[in-house]
This record gives C-alpha cells, sequence and structure tokens, in this order.
C-alpha cells in the first residue's frame, strides 16, 4: 500500500544554518504518528514542506504518493494541515471562511460537510459570527475546520492545543479519534507529550534536524524508560546504601525494570534499617523517554 506520507532524505538550509539534515520517514495509511522535538528542532519546516509551503534544498516528499513539488495540485488535495500560528480572515464570519476555503479547492455545496464539521468542533453556535470576535480556543477550531473543509485522508495537526481549555481540548480529540477510526492518517505535533503518550502509536523525534528516535509508542517506553518505586523512608540516609536519590527529605526513588525488582528494593531497605512508610510506584511516562532521548542525542 502506498504510504501516506513518505520523506527521502530531505534536506532544508536557511543560508548556512541546517534546518533539516537528511531526515527520512514513512507514516502509513490509517496511522496516529506523533513527531516531537524541542523548539527548534525541525518540526514546523518538515510540515512546511510536506505542504509545499517551503521547498527542501534536497531530497523528496510524497503525500498519498504524490510528489509535493512537481505534483504539487493533488498532494496538496489530500494534504489539510492545522498550523501552530492563529492566522485567520478578520473580515469574515466562520461559515464564510469555510466557504472560502472550500472554493480554493474547486469543491462547490459543501454545505452539509461544512455543518458537520461545525458541529463535531462545537461552532454552529459561532457559524455566523465574525472572526475577530472569537476567543483564541475558538479561532484554533476554525483552524482545525479549516483543514478538514476538503476531506484530507492525511491530517497534519502543529500544537493543535495550544492555549487550549481542557473541556475543548477533550471535544476535539474525540472529533480527531473519529477522523482516524474513520481512515484518515493524523500526524501530530505537540509539546503536551501525555497528548501524544495517549493517542499516537507510533512517535519520531527529531533533534537539530534529525531523526534522534523512531518508533512505536510502546516500544520507545519500554527501551528507554523504566518503573518508578518512591519511598518514604524513616532514615533517608540509610537508604542511600541501597542505591536511589533522595528527594524532598524523607522520599527516596528507584527505579526498576519489573515488578519482582520492588520486593527486593524493600528488603534492602529493611536491611539498611530505613523503614518504610509510605510507597509510590509510577509507570514509565513519555516525558521521561523523551528526556533521555533528547539527552542521548
Amino acid at each position: 500500500m502506498t504510504p501516506a506520507i513518505r520523506i527521502d532524505s530531505v534536506t532544508k538550509h536557511y543560508g548556512a544554518f541546517q534546518a533539516l539534515a537528511g531526515v527520512s520517514l514513512e507514516v502509513a495509511q490509517g496511522e496516529f504518528f506523533g513527531l516531537l522535538g524541542p523548539n527548534g528542532a525541525g518540526k514546523t519546516t518538515l510540515i512546511s514542506s510536506l505542504a509545499g509551503l517551503t521547498r527542501p534544498s534536497s531530497g523528496t516528499l510524497e503525500v498519498m504518493g504524490h510528489d509535493v513539488v512537481t505534483d504539487y495540485r493533488r498532494a496538496r488535495m489530500k494534504f489539510g494541515v492545522v498550523p501552530q500560528e492563529l492566522v485567520f480572515d478578520p473580515f469574515f464570519s466562520v461559515r464564510e471562511l469555510l466557504r472560502i476555503q472550500s472554493g480554493y479547492f474547486g469543491i462547490a455545496r459543501n454545505e452539509e460537510w461544512i455543518d458537520e464539521v461545525l458541529d463535531n468542533l462545537d461552532l454552529l453556535p459561532k457559524a455566523n459570527a465574525n472572526m475577530r470576535t472569537l476567543s483564541g480556543g475558538m479561532k484554533r477550531r476554525v483552524l482545525v475546520a479549516q483543514a478538514l473543509v476538503h476531506r484530507p485522508p492525511v491530517i497534519v495537526l502543529d500544537e493543535p492545543t495550544a492555549g487550549v481549555d481542557v473541556e475543548l481540548r477533550q471535544g476535539l480529540w474525540q472529533f480527531i479519534r473519529k477522523l482516524n477510526r474513520d481512515g484518515h492518517t493524523i500526524v501530530l505535533t505537540t509539546h503536551y507529550l501525555e497528548e501524544a503518550e495517549t493517542l499516537c502509536g507510533r512517535i519520531a523525534m527529531l533533534k537539530a534536524g534529525k531523526i534522534v528516535a523512531l518508533d512505536s509508542t510502546r516500544a520507545l517506553l519500554k527501551q528507554f524508560a523504566s518503573h518508578s518505586l518512591r519511598v518514604r523512608v524513616t532514615d533517608a540516609d540509610a537508604a542511600l546504601a541501597v542505591g536511589g536519590v533522595i528527594e524532598d527529605g524523607s522520599w527516596v526513588t528507584f527505579g526498576f525494570d519489573a515488578y519482582a525488582d520492588v520486593e527486593q528494593l524493600l528488603a534492602r531497605l529493611r536491611e539498611a534499617g530505613a523503614g518504610v512508610e509510605e510507597i509510590q510506584i509510577g509507570e514509565p511516562d513519555l516525558e521521561r523517554v523523551f528526556v533521555e532521548v533528547m539527552n542521548r542525542a
């Protein structure tokens, strides 16, 4: 099957600065894929190249088999992007803006789909409101609606929940999950790593324009992050003989890989004379993986 996105040895230079340094990856149709990295890692440059807004210095990018440079029109029809910045036209209502966006793609009589998108994004009450009157969160919802108005099979969300309240965020993710279940390929960039951990089946991590990790979310969690055992003890100094790191005076944190290790750690603490008063067990999380991968890179 043709990949939804294929990126092959893509570089991008801005003068002497190299924003992308030979990025290669494929995203399968129907995937929910995460693209993570610190600020300046090259995520937005890569997305802009896919959208045809920036031309790569070398390499090729394809959307549903269509080259974004030589077959731009077809590639763009298959691609929807929600930008990180709040960009909007202040002279139109929400509905007018979506009608105009439909026209850009040569789509007429699109009212039924527009209404469905507005309803799913809880924008119907604001359909006839001028864009200038909307809150920042509402404007971000409209950006999502604009990206979906031509029903693209591949959707890229660049920090879609930045500055969005919790209720709106949950509603947005319900809709995006539904689109993914219906067969749409979703690519997400976000600094809310718990979102990526929950939603994405596979993740690529960028640093300085290079991919430094690429695997399934489960494999990354298993490979890089261990469980944590946090214990409040009567004698933190005695606990140091067992290992671990002292936090908040009487709390000591240990890393472990299997739950069978917990019993051994507790036994060693008792032998060292560090009485155990309270226990907390933490699961591996993507934030710890991200920090470790960036430090290694």
